[in-house]
């Protein structure tokens, strides 16, 4: 698997300086300040609530802010790329459509149903074959499960070659063998060392394996740092804001093993000893 992003010039990717959010008269966000660490997975974890994925949309220009939000640029002075994978797509799963004509929808010019570019044909098999779909070209995209459904978003975001991929809650829902395939997934394009990414999740087992820098949100940065120091039992109780049981998890970072503590009350516990999967 090949990498396409390319490398920050001035050592940044994304920079969030007093990023503030009001929505209905209601703030979300308050006065947010993060450097997420480049080329590595970066998981903004907290509460239902706290405005996770409200942070990745005003990232993305989709809600209104007030404060800076810096994209980094390329060598050559070209502001990088971001990538985007929701949490879920809502369609009609009894819609006629393949995985082909949805890959093709985002990377050609004319309208699907007049065919399909041989160049959007070769990027779809490309990127589909990266997340583990080589094949899937012709299966509808309404029989799909979940997981696979997420691999294809997964797909469609790397087939636009992004520098910053920003992931918001990508395995929710999503049966464990999937979750654990996609989550392979993001490793093994982690471990290249060039995409700089933002993970947005509820389950701390995810966090602790896979993520290098954590971003603790609750409505304003509560703490960040590296995974191995800041997911820490007095740093969760503060950040969930209640008592939470308290149980070892052995996960790996850099190639180092290091137990770490995960919250196991909350809302929306899933089995994986995790508080709340859900954001405004």
């Amino acid at each position: 698997m090949t990498s396409t992003a390319r490398i920050p010039k001035d050592g940044y990717a994304l920079r969030l300086r007093n990023v503030s959010v009001t929505l209905g008269g209601v703030q979300i966000l308050s006065n947010v300040t993060a450097q997420p660490a480049v080329g590595a997975l970066n998981a903004i974890i907290g509460p239902n609530g706290a405005g996770k994925t409200t942070l990745l949309r005003a990232i993305l220009g989709l809600v209104p802010y007030t404060g800076t939000i810096q994209i980094g640029q390329t060598v050559e002075g070209e502001p990088l790329r971001l990538g985007y994978v929701p949490q879920r797509l809502d369609f009609d799963r009894g819609m006629p459509i393949s995985v082909l004509d949805f890959m093709c929808a985002g990377l050609q010019r004319r309208p699907v149903w007049l065919g399909h570019s041989r160049t959007a044909r070769s990027v779809a098999a490309k990127y589909l074959a990266q997340v583990g779909g080589s094949g899937w070209e012709h299966k509808s995209l309404g029989r799909l499960s979940g997981g696979e459904l997420q691999r294809v978003l997964l797909a469609m975001a790397l087939s636009h070659e992004p520098d910053i991929l920003l992931l918001d809650e990508p395995v929710s829902g999503v049966d464990v063998a999937g979750e654990e395939l996609f989550c392979d997934l993001l490793g093994s394009l982690q471990q290249q060392g060039r995409y700089t990414m933002l993970l947005v999740s509820h389950d701390l087992s995810i966090v602790t394996q896979h993520a290098q820098y954590v971003i603790c949100l609750n409505q304003t940065v509560q703490c960040q740092g590296d995974a191995v120091t800041t997911l820490t039992a007095e740093n969760l109780r503060a950040l969930y804001r209640q008592d939470v049981s308290l149980y070892e998890h052995t996960g790996t970072h850099e190639g180092h093993a290091h137990k770490h503590h995960h919250g196991t009350g909350g809302q929306g516990h899933t089995g994986h000893g995790c508080p709340g999967p859900h954001s405004h």
